[in-house]
């Protein structure tokens, strides 16, 4: 219990608080927008910047971890393409859509958030290292299996995608910042005292604002859809990518730390990326939203049981 006060309500209480403020009208959609775009493309990739610049990355970028924690990304991901394909019987692009619902966690502004509460700031190191990937692996993986059902369907050719995939990449915000940190830690620039001054002002609200924002958002989200198809997403996002992860850390043997931060960020309910993707394509929307609605909620939860687990 003591874990769910100190750890995992004042989490969710910041999230309650933007979604009531815009459910009782006091906010906007207008200014919730604002705040999320500040966040996604500003305030986020700062964070990230300032963290991969300044990480140890011989330490940091353990191959172990980083194994074990997308074995389990890339498992969820072809667990809900296939399910929503041959259990569901959605078309290829669809079951795409969903299988990036169950393969993108919410590794940032609930992972971070909730890694820092329960272990302390000192303890990122590793959740660092595996949002460095996050966003390269999921939307590569995501964008190329969608254009090769595209391709399949469409009869288009197959050489367009490294282009497709690429400009997706370098179009996102988070990667141009952890592409400018990996930059800046291997070029050995050292950040005026200043500008590292006005960055540590900007990151500080990275957080506590998106947290803010994904309340208001949720607001828009209704329960609707395919129920039992978002079930399955739930029960992937939150129970088996943490289980695939949780056995294959302690099959690559990563130490302690590594481990929790493996296992809670895979815990994570999916992230409003995933319905961005299923809005980009124009597919599995309603899933989508309802999943990330659901699972958010439901979190509460199955992340206070995963933190009880964890040694």
């Amino acid at each position: 219990m003591q874990a769910f006060l100190d750890v995992i309500l004042p989490v969710f209480l910041v999230v309650g608080a933007g979604y009531a403020t815009v459910r009782f009208a006091l906010f906007s959609d207008g200014v919730i927008d604002a705040i999320m775009k500040y966040t996604q493309n500003f305030a986020i990739p700062a964070l990230l910047f300032k963290a991969i610049a300044g990480l140890d990355l011989s330490e940091s970028f353990d191959p172990a971890l980083l194994v074990s924690f997308y074995t389990g990304s890339a498992t969820c991901f072809f667990a809900g393409l296939l399910a929503a394909r041959y259990l569901f019987k959605r078309d290829w692009e669809d079951s795409v859509a969903i299988g990036f619902c169950c393969l993108f966690a919410n590794s940032v502004m609930m992972g971070l958030a909730i890694t820092e509460r329960a272990f302390g700031a000192d303890a990122l190191a590793a959740n660092y290292a595996i949002v460095a990937v996050h966003s390269p692996f999921c939307y590569g993986l995501g964008i190329t299996a969608m254009e090769i059902a595209r391709a399949h369907a469409t009869g288009q050719p197959a050489r367009t995608l490294p282009a497709t995939v690429g400009k997706a990449m370098f179009r996102n915000a988070l990667v141009l910042g952890i592409l400018l940190g990996f930059a800046t830690n291997l070029s050995g620039v050292v950040l005026p005292q200043v500008f590292k001054d006005a960055l540590g002002m900007i990151v500080s609200t990275a957080l506590p604002l998106a947290l803010f924002g994904l309340g208001g958002v949720l607001v828009r989200y209704k329960i609707k859809g395919d129920i039992k198809l978002v079930a399955f997403v739930c029960g992937v996002s939150l129970f088996l990518h943490p289980t695939v992860v949780w056995n294959m850390g302690k099959l690559m043997e990563i130490d302690v730390g590594q481990y929790r931060s493996a296992v809670l960020t895979a815990a994570m309910a999916p992230g409003v990326n995933t319905y961005i993707f299923a809005s980009m394509y124009g597919k599995a929307q309603k899933v989508a939203a309802t999943s990330v609605l659901v699972a958010t909620v439901l979190s509460i939860f199955s992340v206070w049981l995963w933190l009880d687990w964890l040694p």
